[in-house]
């Protein structure tokens, strides 16, 4: 009987871990599907071997502490974050929103939506011009964010798997993001970084940032 109830209990705390773990999110398209502009090979191995590492990773520094009962968004908003949660933790979270923002058919943002930009950066290309040298000077590995803080909007950039949520990050939730590591892009690009930032611009769903940027508020 003993036996049996810790048998039972086993199997209780496994459910339990397996509802909280972090799972690597199913993509909405195919891995050809955002070609020319992002290979399959790239997107295969970046979602498949790198998020997943990621993925695999964070439940692992997470596993037997209070975090693996918090968001992700919690997670990263904590001051003095082991190393390996804010790793893994950004590594996760930023490349959740690097997937939802692209699209094979990407939608448009409302006209409010481009009103706010133009206001804020003075024209839509201008934003594109402060978006895009903010991830072509990222030094090394990291991000390239639009964010949004309390309605206004802003540029960043961040190192590794920072990203605006986390203490001393740029500020602001991201509400679009481009991931400047290297594996994001070099299968297709080598070390032309400005060609593949340009690529960029052809599939972001603006549909999707928009109600990222209304979620914020």
């Amino acid at each position: 009987m003993m036996k049996l109830l810790q048998v039972h209990y086993l199997c209780l705390r496994i459910n339990i871990l397996r509802v909280m773990a972090f799972e690597l999110p199913k993509l909405n398209y195919d891995y050809p599907a955002l070609e020319p502009y992002i290979d399959a090979k790239t997107m295969e191995i970046h979602h498949s071997k790198h998020h997943a590492g990621y993925t695999n990773n964070l439940n692992n520094a997470i596993s037997d502490t209070d975090f693996k009962n918090q968001s992700i968004e919690e997670i990263l908003k904590t001051e003095n974050l082991p190393t390996a949660i804010r790793n893994n933790g950004g590594g996760y979270y930023n490349h959740c929103l690097f997937w939802e923002i692209l699209s094979p058919t990407p939608k448009p943002g409302s006209k409010a939506f481009i009103d706010l930009i133009e206001k804020t950066f003075g024209s839509c290309d201008s934003m594109k011009e402060e978006f895009g040298k903010a991830a072509a000077t990222r030094f090394g590995s990291g991000w390239a964010w639009l964010c949004a803080q309390n309605g206004d909007l802003s540029i960043c950039s961040t190192a590794n798997q920072d990203n605006p949520l986390m203490r001393q990050g740029c500020g602001g939730t991201p509400i679009l993001g481009l991931d400047v590591w290297e594996h994001a892009y070099y299968l297709n690009y080598q070390n032309r970084r400005p060609e593949y930032i340009k690529a960029f611009w052809e599939i972001i769903d603006w549909a999707a940032v928009e109600s990222k940027y209304q979620a914020s508020l």
